[in-house]
């Protein structure tokens, strides 16, 4: 599949999605937004992917945001329609793929572009990164996701003050929070994801695939994280990585999980 704003490139079973608009800092418009949903998609399919990193092409800009563009002149019910899209074509998605995805914040991350890295199952920036949701300054709040996650990811008082102030924080201040999981140089990110990555890709994507729908579960309406951890704990007795596992554990010997 081809792609105008993206690009793939697959290596040790780790897929390396970069976006790639650097003229307009990677801004997420309606094309970009449905050109990663679908590879997103496409890359939880392929055996070959155990693992996806997600950043921006340049050193500048992870995503700068949305672009304004395409829906200044909005009414309500279209602003309505494209905040719904958005969740379903890409940032619910992200959260959801049983394939892990790791952010490489490699600059800018505002808007759309933190609401895209939130969505991701953790984080990694680079120490130039700024990080923030901008949206309030524009007469209008997060409509990507971005009010719920970041009041999970870093608490209600934190994430209050960063949306009413719309403040930029470093990647230090972001650490701090909890927001981001480490601080790397601009050079060292990417290899820094990559080495993580490949510790992802030597366990059992069944199990990964099971633990990211447990951790989910706790923190969606109506649903008992507990009661899920528990289902998922025990169909994983019913596969060929759960006999891999513990077969190559009492062998004393590396596992090679299939996968199934």
């Amino acid at each position: 599949m081809s792609y105008n704003n993206i690009i793939i490139e697959i290596a040790e079973k780790v897929a390396v999605l970069t976006i790639n608009r650097p003229n307009q800092l990677n801004a997420l418009n309606s094309e970009t937004i449905k050109e990663l949903g679908d590879a997103f998609k496409s890359l939880e399919s392929d055996d070959n992917v155990k693992a996806i990193i997600i950043t921006g092409s340049g050193e500048k800009a992870f995503v700068a945001g949305a672009d304004i563009k395409e829906f200044y002149q909005f009414d309500v019910a279209e602003g309505k329609e494209l905040a719904a899209k958005g969740h379903q074509y890409l940032f619910d998605v992200v959260q959801n793929l049983t394939t892990p995805v790791i952010a490489a914040v490699n600059g800018f991350a505002l808007g759309g572009g933190l609401e895209l890295a939130m969505s991701c199952h953790f984080r990694l920036a680079s120490d130039n990164a700024k990080l923030g949701l901008p949206e309030v300054t524009l007469g209008v709040i997060p409509g990507y996701g971005g009010t719920q996650r970041l009041a999970q990811l870093v608490g209600k008082g934190r994430a209050m003050e960063m949306i009413m102030t719309a403040k930029m924080i470093s990647a230090e201040e972001a650490y701090g929070y909890g927001l981001v999981n480490q601080v790397t140089t601009q050079e060292e990110l990417l290899a820094s994801c990559q080495k993580i990555a490949l510790k992802i890709v030597k366990n059992s994507s069944v199990a990964i695939a099971s633990a990211i729908r447990a951790v989910n579960a706790g923190y969606t309406d109506g649903v008992n994280g507990f009661d899920t951890e528990i289902e998922e704990f025990g169909k994983c007795f019913g596969t060929e990585d759960f006999k891999e596992g513990t077969t190559a554990f009492i062998e004393k010997r590396k596992a090679n999980f299939p996968g199934k």
